[in-house]
C-alpha cells in the first residue's frame, strides 16, 4: 500500500451510536477513507470497494434478530476476500468468543471498552507493518 492513499476502512454495527463514535475518533485521529454499515448484508454488498480493513460487531443481529450475525458475515467476507484483515469487536468478554473468532479466520478480538479505539489503532498498524513486511520477504524470495 502506498503512503499516499489512504487506509479504505470498513465499520460495520448495528449499535448506531457505537458506530457514529467509532467513525468519528478514526476521523480526528488519522486519515481514513471510512465507510458505515449497519447490518453484515450491507457489509457483503460492497465488498467490491475493497476495503484494506474492516472492523466487525459479533453481535449484528441484536436489533434485527433476522440480519446475518457477525461471525456469518466473517464467513462470507473470507469466502469472497480472503485477504482482508477482519478485527471482531463485540461487549463480550468470554475467551470461548474470541477463539470462535480466531477459528472464523478473524485477524484479531477486541472487546468494547474505553480503550477500543486505542487497541484497534495499534492493531491497524500491525497489519500494514505485517503485510509491508510479507510484500518484501515476497520480492526477496521471487529474487533467488
Amino acid at each position: 500500500m502506498q503512503n499516499s492513499k489512504k487506509i479504505k476502512l470498513f465499520l460495520v454495527d448495528d449499535d448506531a451510536l457505537f458506530l457514529k463514535s467509532l467513525e468519528i475518533q478514526f476521523l480526528d485521529n488519522a486519515d481514513f477513507d471510512i465507510e458505515t454499515f449497519a447490518t453484515g448484508e450491507l457489509c457483503i454488498e460492497n465488498l467490491y470497494k475493497n476495503p484494506d480493513v474492516i472492523i466487525l460487531d459479533y453481535n449484528l443481529d441484536g436489533i434485527d434478530n433476522t440480519a446475518m450475525n457477525g461471525l456469518k458475515t466473517l464467513d462470507k467476507i473470507k469466502i469472497s476476500k480472503i485477504k482482508i484483515p477482519v478485527i471482531m469487536l463485540s461487549s463480550q468478554d468470554k475467551i470461548e468468543v474470541a477463539v470462535s473468532c480466531m477459528h472464523h479466520k478473524a485477524f484479531d478480538y477486541v472487546i468494547k471498552s474505553e480503550t477500543a479505539f486505542v487497541r484497534l489503532q495499534k492493531i491497524i498498524t500491525s497489519i500494514f507493518k505485517y503485510q509491508k513486511i510479507e510484500k518484501e520477504l515476497n520480492w526477496y524470495m521471487n529474487r533467488m
